[in-house]
């Protein structure tokens, strides 16, 4: 198991360098600039711009510079400008050196701000959000299923998927304004819109105080966000559940005379839940880096505003560090999915 964790982290290389690389071409092959305007700017000042953000080099060697900043850790005897507290994402201190590394760069469109401190200030917040809204799912989606798929046919099995049916059929984008209208603004019990978390932020993205006041703000978008997830988790487990009770082996244990609890706890359902344990994965990742609708409507400082914008802006670094991020969630999610492999089936083995 060891020696192949550490072969999937080399391969997290890899990977960034090809997505790196997609992401680099198409963004330069997109028609305009970071400094396009309605009102063309003078040709003295674009030049003068690209010269700041060596624009005007050749696009192979931008792309190798920028890999260089990204992926390549830097060290040195002196402090960074910025302390530790303000940029956790690209500095650290090993004894007495600083470690640099991930540095995406200043944003072509907050001249005040560079991508790191972006993420600083913006990345927790969507995590915050995207990991509620994936507790949401499952707490909502794998009961639902299971019950659907153990009472097959009957009004529970039909209250689950009509459940499912009403998570998929219905987009954020209709459920977050039900929700602003009747629980925030008609009832008043839950705030409209906003965030309660604060930083400093635990571990990178847990809020340092987790109240009541949070929980408020977070229950909304949270349900709004995860319940359409929470469709597909249960339809999945409910589909995947019913094969394995089906399947001879756990007809052999009935004909033993094992107690049904047992055969479904023990048997049926760790079987049945690798298929649900595959798609959590990709789902956790998108819905941790960041759902655009969602915080739109609810007013959440997250992600998802700076990384659409940053496309119609043509902010190169924002992009490519947001892609960048979204790969390395990706893959990460993506092992810790194949490790679970090996405790919900002991016939997987990776040694």
């Amino acid at each position: 198991m060891g020696r192949y964790i550490i072969r999937r982290i080399l391969y997290l290389i890899v990977v960034i360098l090809v997505v790196s690389m997609i992401t680099f071409g198409l963004m330069h092959a997109i028609p305009g600039g970071p400094f396009s305007r309605e009102k063309a700017l003078p040709e003295e000042t674009i030049k003068m711009l690209e010269e700041r953000y060596h624009l005007d080099d050749p696009l192979w060697k931008q792309y190798v510079d920028y890999i260089y900043n990204v992926l390549i850790p830097h060290f040195s005897t002196t402090a960074p400008t910025n302390s530790l507290q303000d940029d956790f994402l690209v500095n650290a201190k090993i004894g007495n050196v600083w470690f640099r590394w991930m540095n995406f760069g200043p944003s072509f469109k907050s001249r005040s701000r560079t991508v790191n401190d972006i993420f600083r200030d913006n990345l927790p917040i969507s995590a915050q959000l995207g990991t509620m809204a994936l507790i949401v799912a499952l707490v909502i989606g794998m009961p639902l299923g299971i019950l659907a798929a153990l009472k097959q046919n009957t009004p529970w099995d039909y209250l689950g998927m009509g459940v499912a049916i009403l998570g998929v059929s219905v987009p954020v984008i209709v459920l977050g304004p039900i929700f602003v209208w009747i629980f925030g603004v008609e009832l008043k019990w839950l705030p409209p819109t906003g965030w309660g978390a604060s930083p400093p932020y635990l571990l990178g993205f847990l809020p340092s105080e987790l109240g009541w006041e949070f929980f408020r703000y977070a229950i909304m978008p949270s349900i709004a966000l995860g319940l359409g997830s929470s469709a597909i988790i249960a339809r999945l487990t409910r589909a995947t559940l019913l094969q394995t009770v089906r399947e001879d082996y756990i007809r052999t244990a009935r004909a033993k005379g094992l107690q049904e609890r047992l055969i479904i706890t023990r048997h049926a359902l760790k079987n049945s839940l690798i298929p649900v344990v595959t798609i959590i994965g990709p789902m956790f990742a998108a819905l941790v880096t960041g759902t655009f609708v969602t915080e739109l409507i609810f007013g959440i400082p997250g992600m998802g505003k700076y990384f659409v914008t940053s496309i119609t802006n043509r902010d190169y670094p924002v992009i490519m560090g947001t892609i960048l991020l979204y790969a390395v969630f990706l893959v990460i999610a993506n092992l810790f999915v194949d490790i679970i492999y090996a405790y919900l089936d002991p016939r997987i083995r990776y040694d």
